[in-house]
């Protein structure tokens, strides 16, 4: 996650009305600030809620992630699936994936939570759907990518959730030739969902930005 969205205060208020993350995921955001690179991709414990909020109230029965990381995600999406539901967590980095299939094990989640290792493009081929859920929290050029594969499969009733859609807000900014690969793919994902008549789509100020998009 990039910082800057709102003040530092606001953060912690906000954190501090949210309810806590459980001790499993406490351990987990801890080890993962200590061992991995990248800490500040970790999904946060308000975002964290706010995905067990909608898989609480989607029930899906089926959900894929993009972007696994160190498993927290997963593991809050996991704490209010119905029994039977499934999630399939793609991580390309092995390192990674070593310590989310380890929490999630240690958190007895493993018959709810499939890591797949490897690109997640090559994995979505290889499902068939339908996704009641799809978060897209990866490699930010391939955004466009993802959305593409995972629309045709998703329920009629489906739900994707992008998260980083507003970059620091740099997305917001004036096009220059100093922004980074990431900062483009990310403006045009956000352009091309915006004009794409078969969603209906809200963009939210949450940490850095998520995106909810559903069929039309």
């Amino acid at each position: 996650m990039s910082p800057g969205l709102v003040s530092e205060a606001v953060e912690a208020y906000a954190a501090a009305h949210t309810t806590p993350a459980a001790p499993h995921l406490q351990a987990l955001a801890e080890e993962t600030r200590a061992t991995l690179s990248s800490p500040g991709m970790l999904t946060g414990e308000a975002e964290g809620r706010l995905l067990e909020m909608l898989v609480f109230l989607g029930r899906p029965r089926l959900v894929l992630e993009l972007g696994t990381y160190s498993g927290y995600s997963a593991l809050s999406m996991a704490q209010a699936l119905d029994d039977g539901a499934q999630i399939v967590t793609c991580e390309l980095s092995d390192e990674r994936a070593d310590v989310a299939e380890r929490h999630v094990a240690a958190a007895g989640l493993a018959d709810r939570i499939e890591v797949r290792r490897g690109p997640g493009l090559e994995t979505i081929a290889t499902l068939d759907g339908p996704f009641d859920l799809v978060f897209i929290d990866a490699d930010k050029t391939g955004y466009l990518d993802y959305y593409e594969a995972v629309l045709p499969k998703l329920s009629d009733r489906g739900l994707i959730v992008v998260d980083n859609v507003l970059w620091s807000g740099r997305v917001a900014n004036p096009p220059s030739d100093d922004d980074d690969e990431s900062t483009r793919a990310l403006r045009a994902f956000n352009d091309h969902v915006a004009a794409d008549e078969r969603v209906v789509s809200v963009m939210l100020t949450v940490r850095d930005g998520v995106t909810l998009v559903r069929r039309a």
